[in-house]
């Protein structure tokens, strides 16, 4: 999906509570947390810690600035892990959180971020059978761009 970062963005709302901040390597831990819960609920899995703190540190267009951590008092309830090339590798939530505009706010702040760094549009992919999902990105202006088939 896509969003066109050429318009005007509306007002980010952040939950009560919430703070964001940008990925630190000490919390590292904490966001692969949530990432494994994120993938377990939707499909997927993440590797160990020590090796999903390396791809991602080592990625070459990993950039820490682009690494959105959502925070409540009870530690991390959101990220936003995005890539360079105006693209957004994962978005999760944690299910405490979710359908409270949480989501939402942390893709406003990726898009809002993108076109600070005068990014014409950014991009990401879904599972076609993740409606959920669909209607947040849909919900933010994001539109389908392409359909990818996944090998059986």
């Amino acid at each position: 999906m896509r969003r066109d970062l050429r318009a005007d963005l509306p007002d980010i709302r952040w939950p009560d509570g919430v703070e964001v901040s940008t990925y630190q390597p000490q919390s590292a831990a904490a966001v692969h947390a949530l990432m494994q819960l994120g993938y377990f609920e939707g499909g997927g899995r993440v590797p160990a810690l020590e090796v999903w703190q390396q791809r991602f540190e080592s990625d070459p267009e990993y950039d820490p600035a682009l690494c959105f951590i959502a925070s409540d008092a009870d530690g991390v309830v959101g990220v936003a892990q995005c890539w360079t090339s105006s693209y957004i590798k994962n978005l999760v939530v944690h299910p405490r959180l979710q359908g409270r505009g949480l989501g939402r706010a942390l893709l406003l702040n990726a898009f809002t971020v993108f076109q600070q760094r005068r990014e014409g549009f950014v991009d990401l992919k879904v599972l076609e059978d993740n409606l959920r999902a669909q209607r947040l990105y849909e919900s933010a202006g994001m539109y389908v761009l392409r359909r990818e088939l996944v090998p059986d």
